[in-house]
C-alpha cells in the first residue's frame, strides 16, 4: 500500500502533490528544488541550488527511514547544460561513495525558475 511521505525539514510542495510515496521498502521522492524549509528560492549559482536541493532530498529520506546512501536512482533537470560540471562536482560530494544509477537532462524551464530540480528513487533501512 502507498504512503504519503513528507519531512517539516524540508519545503512544503507547491502545488497538489506530495514530498514523497513510500510503497513496501521503496520511496519516490517529487522533485526538490532549491527552496529553503519556509519556501524562499536559494538565489546563487548552481553549486548552491545543488546544495539546497540534495539537502531537502536527504531530509525527506532521513525522517522516513532511508538516506542519501540508499538511493537506487536519480533524475536530474537542469535549466543550463553549461552547470553540468558545477552540479556534477557538488552531487559527488553527496553520492560519491553511493554511485546510484542517474539521468541528467537540460530542460527549458524549472518551477520557480531555479536552475536545479532532483528526483530520487531509495530504499528503507
Amino acid at each position: 500500500m502507498k504512503n504519503i511521505l513528507h519531512s517539516d525539514k524540508s519545503p512544503a510542495p507547491i502545488g497538489p502533490y506530495s514530498q514523497a510515496v513510500g510503497f513496501d521498502k521503496l520511496i519516490f521522492t517529487s522533485g526538490q528544488i532549491a527552496l529553503d524549509n519556509k519556501g524562499n528560492i536559494i538565489s546563487g549559482e548552481i553549486a548552491e541550488q545543488t546544495c539546497q536541493v540534495i539537502k531537502n532530498l536527504s531530509n525527506i529520506l532521513e525522517d522516513n527511514g532511508s538516506s542519501l546512501d540508499n538511493v537506487l536512482k536519480t533524475t536530474v533537470f537542469l535549466k543550463d547544460m553549461n552547470d553540468f560540471s558545477v552540479m556534477n562536482e557538488v552531487y559527488n560530494e553527496y553520492f560519491g561513495t553511493s554511485m546510484p544509477a542517474r539521468s541528467t537532462v537540460e530542460v527549458s524551464r524549472l518551477p520557480k525558475d531555479v536552475r536545479v530540480e532532483i528526483e530520487v528513487i531509495a530504499f528503507k533501512n
